[in-house]
């Protein structure tokens, strides 16, 4: 019997959406039997997943063609191919092309089958559209990819290229598919999404983008936008936010410390009175918006001042979900040349960090109690508020894609607890 193309993602929402595009690819050129791993190179970390997943994966299906890609594979494409479990190597710009999945990918001789090209040529986004992604609740839209900055500790623009941004007609066209395709719910997602337009003729802003696609797909329920550069948000973005209901309150912020000195060794653009501006002035906009925010701890040279300020900026940018990276020290990085903090001492500024977080997410799911909700339900019996909180339903069923109303009867193990209002 032939077996299915399992397809392994690690990574950003965008690796998610790519995953579905090269699922259709493989289906429509009949590969079979294949386990495609979708690397990301954020971290040392994730790549030392993504290797142990490829082992894995050669020890239970030693027949199977094993697929690298992603931005690791696109950085440390030798590596992988050196695997003796790896079949082929796609770059990343190369797994989006239908053709690519046509050829021949077992290897030969022993010796893995190599197809990346060089991202830094890439002008021009490619607009890919997947009808669906499984289930019909969530989809996400490329809108954008690549990033011109070049942080000093993030080696992700060597991974994606320059910045690239698809056309309006085509976001569009991406968006209402998935809304045709059942889903009420779609996140314009992108690496340096506030970029984009700038590389397109009348170099458009971002918020001229989220207002086009709500007029012209008036089907649509509901609208996210992915992780964000603050200092890069146009106005007519932070309008939008305050005018349009459909757009979900809640913004994930690529703020990385809160100290600035370590910002300008991270060559990060903006400093912790603007991050903190941002926040003040979205609220004005739009009261019950919530934050995310991605920090680091232990950047190098980072003292234990700097990281108190880092913990200080939680509160005083409100975060409610925050997601903790522990420096991990990339090779080729300018980051990595500078003085090191020590390894403990990271792993503990980071179990801080989580602390802090896990409080004020606590905080705020406390303060749902009592309400009444309307909730995307992913799945029978839980589902998503507009601010991305979970819930759960204790009795009774909805059906996924279904959005309900849920009287919040309060926190429990992380999510929010609640019935439903009828």
């Amino acid at each position: 019997m032939n077996r299915a193309v399992d397809v392994i993602t690690f990574g950003c929402r965008l690796n998610a959406y790519e995953s579905e595009v090269m699922k259709a690819h493989a289906a429509t050129a009949g590969l079979e039997n294949a386990v495609v791993v979708n690397t990301c190179a954020v971290t040392a970390e994730a790549q030392r997943q993504a290797r142990q997943a490829i082992r894995r994966a050669r020890k239970h299906n030693p027949d199977a063609r094993i697929i690298v890609t992603g931005c690791a594979a696109q950085t440390d494409a030798d590596a992988f191919a050196a695997m003796p479990e790896v079949d082929l190597v796609l770059g990343n710009e190369d797994k989006l092309k239908a053709e690519s999945w046509q050829a021949d990918v077992k290897a030969r001789d022993g010796a893995a089958v190599m197809n990346v090209s060089d991202i830094m040529t890439v002008t021009k986004a490619r607009s890919v559209s997947v009808a669906g992604f499984g289930e019909k609740t969530r989809a996400v839209v490329q809108v954008q990819t690549g990033c011109d900055h070049r942080c000093t500790f993030c080696i992700i623009p060597f991974g994606r290229g320059n910045s690239r941004s698809v056309p309006v007609s085509q976001a569009v066209e991406q968006v209402r598919l998935q809304v045709e395709a059942g889903c009420p719910e779609v996140v314009l997602s992108g690496v340096d999404i506030t970029s984009w337009g700038a590389d397109l003729a009348g170099q458009p802003k971002l918020g001229s983008l989220v207002r086009d696609i709500l007029k012209a797909v008036p089907e649509l329920k509901r609208m996210r936008i992915s992780s964000i550069d603050s200092v890069e948000a146009d106005e007519e973005l932070l309008r939008a936010f305050g005018e349009e209901e459909r757009l979900m309150p809640h913004l994930h912020l690529s703020l990385q410390a809160g100290d600035d000195m370590v910002l300008k060794r991270m060559k990060r653009r903006h400093l912790r009175g603007d991050a903190i501006r941002f926040c003040d002035e979205v609220r004005r906009l739009r009261p019950d918006m919530v934050f995310g925010a991605d920090i680091i701890a232990g950047f190098p040279t980072e003292t234990e001042a700097m990281f108190e300020n880092s913990l200080k900026l939680v509160d005083e940018c409100g975060l409610t979900f925050l997601h903790v990276f522990p420096y991990s020290k990339r090779p080729g990085t300018p980051a990595a040349k500078m003085p090191q903090v020590d390894g403990a001492v990271i792993r503990e500024r980071a179990r801080q960090l989580r602390e802090k977080g896990e409080a004020r997410l606590d905080a705020f799911l406390a303060a749902q109690a009592g309400r009444t909700i309307p909730v995307l339900f992913e799945t029978a019996t839980r589902g998503r508020t507009p601010h991305y909180a979970q819930v759960e339903i204790d009795a009774g069923s909805v059906e996924p894609g279904t959005i309900s109303k849920v009287r919040i009867t309060g926190p429990r193990d992380g999510l929010l607890a609640g019935e439903l209002d009828v």
